[in-house]
């Protein structure tokens, strides 16, 4: 896809977002650790920001002109006649995604050649001088149509680098790039997720452009507030890798290091800036010792990203080589099970259609993910914990319900008496991350007979943390917190038996 060029920002231009929201602070100069750690336990997602977290499954639609040169990477060369699906069903694309749990959409409406999928006014480089359609196709407006006929999010690609179009590299490309956001965001009815990646190559001048992000994100805000900015945004940030496993820690709270002190000082919000300086590499990117000496904290979360081909544009030769059911299920465990929400490429072919062996994979992983998770396995059981309350609400399938403790209590012992011994070996927990991430260390055990043998142990739950570990059969299991930052909550807590 943009590996080569994609890169986040340790965190990237939160500019507008208002310091009445708890997703971003400012911290004081000398503020101790244990202040600025109780600090980040108060950090919480914006309304967007929680709806995106919940979204939990999204599908990226890689199409265009290089799904007609086999090409993953195109050179804005392309002869638009190129472009020509005989049987484009945007409603089969959408429907796959629907029926396969998939809460959202983002469908590539400009990549790096700069062909368009709409009839755009800004070049002639779009399906309009295409003979789909006799050019008068709208692949936008056929994919929003279907995802409002399905009830599912809808979120569009605009490729900030554009190899095609001959402003790239001056001043004028920015308002060239505005114009494009202007259509899109205004012809199509509710965007959801506007996706940016870093790529910044030359344009046929020779020349790369500076980006001027901060006008992008406004004007977005302006016309779709509701939208999260995405990867290049201040919204969501990517996890670093294309490969949809995320980290065993993750934390949506980060340290905001590179903050403009004077504007702070200034009480000037639409002056805080936090610019970018590479994606956030490494396993630990949030820990206490990562918030030492933080000028600011941010809710930042992480999106996670891989195709289910090797490439990201169709390629039918790659059609024996599809993710089987058994790796999308690891890739599941491995990035909504850690905090994130998995953004999936199922790349339509040059019919236009989804490929049958796309569909098959998809709807197998599907059949385990649905039939391992029907059944909450301690649905039923007595919950006893001497610090905690509300403690019921862990199995009331409710998410805005939440355990705490009592008091100022960062430690917790949670016992489960199952009414029958039950067979399991998934772990399922969630944090009420609408009042923050806090848990930081646990450990979950099962009664033997005789004593407590560990089962499983992590370190962050965040909006979702899933563990796999060797089946076991006990009517009595616990789940001890070690560290929190202040008191810890949990939403939801599950037991499930692994079905292939």
């Amino acid at each position: 896809m943009m590996k080569k060029y994609l890169f986040t920002g340790s965190l990237l231009a939160v500019c507008h977002m208002a310091l009445a929201q708890n997703s971003y602070t400012i911290l004081k100069p000398g503020e101790s650790h244990a202040t600025i750690v109780a600090k980040a336990a108060t950090i919480t997602p914006s309304p967007k920001q929680l709806r995106w977290q919940q979204l939990e499954l999204t599908a990226f639609f890689h199409f265009g002109m290089n799904t007609y040169t086999e090409t993953e990477w195109g050179t804005g060369k392309e002869d638009p006649g190129l472009f020509n699906p005989t049987n484009l069903d945007a409603d089969q694309w959408v429907r796959v995604a629907k029926e396969n749990g998939f809460k959202q959409v983002i469908l590539t409406a400009k990549h790096h050649d700069g062909f368009c999928l709409w009839p755009t006014a800004t070049t002639t480089h779009s399906v309009k001088s295409s003979p789909w359609k006799n050019g008068n196709g709208d692949v936008v407006a056929e994919v929003a149509a279907a995802c409002k006929k399905y009830d599912i999010g809808f979120g569009v690609y605009l490729s900030p680098w554009d190899m095609n179009s001959p402003l790239y590299g001056t001043d004028a490309y920015n308002d060239f790039f505005i114009t494009q956001l202007t259509e899109l965001l205004t012809k199509y009815g509710q965007i959801d997720e506007v996706w940016f990646d870093g790529a910044n190559g030359e344009g046929p001048n020779g020349k790369k452009q500076e980006y001027d992000f901060n006008r992008w994100y406004t004007h977005i805000q302006k016309l779709q507030p509701q939208a999260v900015i995405a990867i290049m945004g201040p919204d969501v940030r990517w996890v670093g890798t294309e490969t949809g496993y995320g980290r065993e820690t993750e934390w949506s709270v980060l340290p905001a290091d590179n903050l403009d002190q004077a504007a702070v000082s200034s009480g000037s919000q639409k002056d805080i800036n936090i610019k970018p300086s590479g994606f956030l590499k490494g396993q630990d990117i949030g820990s206490r010792d990562k918030l030492k000496g933080a000028k600011g904290l941010v809710w930042y979360p992480a999106e996670t990203d891989v195709s289910i081909r090797p490439g990201w544009f169709y390629h039918k030769k790659q059609d024996s080589l599809v993710k089987t059911p058994e790796k999308l299920l690891d890739i599941y465990y491995s990035s909504v099970g850690r905090n994130g929400v998995l953004l999936l490429n199922i790349p339509p072919n040059k019919e236009g259609l989804i490929a049958d062996s796309d569909i098959k994979s998809l709807t197998e992983w599907t059949s385990v993910r649905t039939k391992t998770f029907e059944k909450n396995l301690v649905k039923g059981a007595k919950v006893i914990s001497k610090n905690g309350k509300n403690t019921q609400s862990l199995l009331d399938n409710t998410y805005k319900t939440s355990w705490t403790t009592k008091g100022k209590d960062s430690t917790a012992v949670i016992e489960f008496k199952l009414p029958t011994a039950e067979i399991f070996d998934v772990l399922s927990l969630q944090e009420n991350i609408s009042i923050g991430q806090r848990i930081e260390e646990f450990v979950f055990e099962y009664w033997d007979g005789k004593s407590w043998k560990m089962a499983a142990q992590g370190t962050t739950v965040g909006y979702k943390r899933l563990l796999r570990f060797e089946p076991v059969k006990a009517t009595r299991v616990r789940l001890r917190i070690e560290q929190s930052r202040l008191n810890p909550t949990l939403s939801e807590f599950g037991l499930y038996k692994q079905t292939l």
